[in-house]
């Protein structure tokens, strides 16, 4: 059956998860009730025993990959990439998961096309443990491009890699994943292969981003944060070009808002205040922080 269906690559970057996630995202891939898949594991010189974690599996369709050095964490999405022989490309970093169907969801829903830029569904956010702590099924189904960005910043949609099936063609076409510091450069991805090439949305919610307790600890990634947020939005901009006002205000203060997060998750009172400065600053002084952001500032600095 599977030989008569479009072949999908799951694509699993990691880096010393043997004793954590690895094995989830490895038994989500490989539990998929969707027959046409291989699994792509490349393991980023990790120092424990990823290498015989994967071998234990013993599944065909997993081919595994070390690299001889750690070649950075977007080097070795492109690396994934470079090796996918699928019509369609799932990034599954390997503290994520996927529901068993949801690889099979898309292809059906998309009629098995092999020409669609992405295609999309809903997700959740799980802890540590599994646990869900919220979710955002995918309300941008049928909307246009313009729709479907404004959807994003009115909260009707979340563009996580988990839950994205890339054209892998298209993909490789417009350079891979990449923006100015590597954050953004999944979403920006999306949003030129939606814009360019189309796209499919499912509503319903059908993966699963883990979100982790650690607290950022350098200030400068808040300002990386910052310079990929604005480059994202020029690229919504060129996108769609007679809406740029509307896209840039719509798009700002839901940037800044995005980065004040971030940047409430310093716990250093002085760190914590360079961090706001910086996203005050990043957005040309037009976005001040909000009520609770002010808040968990003053309550940090005393």
């Amino acid at each position: 059956m599977g030989n008569s269906l479009p072949l999908v690559s799951i694509a699993i970057p990691t880096y010393n998860r043997a004793n954590g996630y690895l094995r989830e995202a490895l038994q989500a891939s490989l539990g998929q009730s969707y027959p046409a898949i291989e699994i792509i594991v490349s393991d980023n010189f990790s120092s424990d025993n990823t290498e015989e974690v994967v071998k234990s599996y013993s599944d065909s369709r997993i081919r595994y990959f070390r690299q001889s050095e750690n070649i950075g964490a977007n080097n070795n999405f492109n690396f994934c990439l470079e090796q996918a022989r699928g019509a369609y490309f799932l990034l599954l970093p390997d503290d994520d998961l996927i529901d068993y169907d949801f690889i099979d969801l898309c292809m059906k829903t998309a009629n098995y096309n092999t020409d669609i830029g992405i295609i999309r569904t809903g997700t959740r956010r799980i802890n540590s443990k599994g646990e869900c702590i919220d979710e955002t099924t995918n309300r941008v189904v049928g909307l246009s491009t313009l729709e479907f960005f404004l959807g994003w910043f009115d909260n009707k949609t979340s563009p996580y890699m988990c839950s994205t099936l890339f054209n892998s063609r298209r993909l490789r076409e417009i350079g891979g994943f990449k923006s100015k510091h590597n954050l953004f450069q999944d979403v920006i991805a999306e949003v030129k292969l939606a814009a360019q090439f189309g796209r499919v949305d499912i509503h319903d919610i059908k993966a699963s981003f883990r979100k982790h307790s650690e607290e950022m600890t350098f200030t400068v990634k808040v300002g990386e944060w910052c310079e990929d947020s604005l480059e994202l939005l020029d690229v919504m901009c060129d996108l769609v070009p007679g809406k740029r006002d509307l896209i840039r205000a719509k798009g700002m203060p839901f940037m800044a808002n995005l980065n004040y997060n971030r940047a409430s998750a310093v716990r250093s009172a002085g760190r914590g205040v360079l961090a706001f400065f910086i996203v005050f600053s990043k957005f040309r002084f037009l976005y001040l922080p909000s009520r609770r952001h002010l808040r968990h500032l003053i309550r940090h600095a005393i």
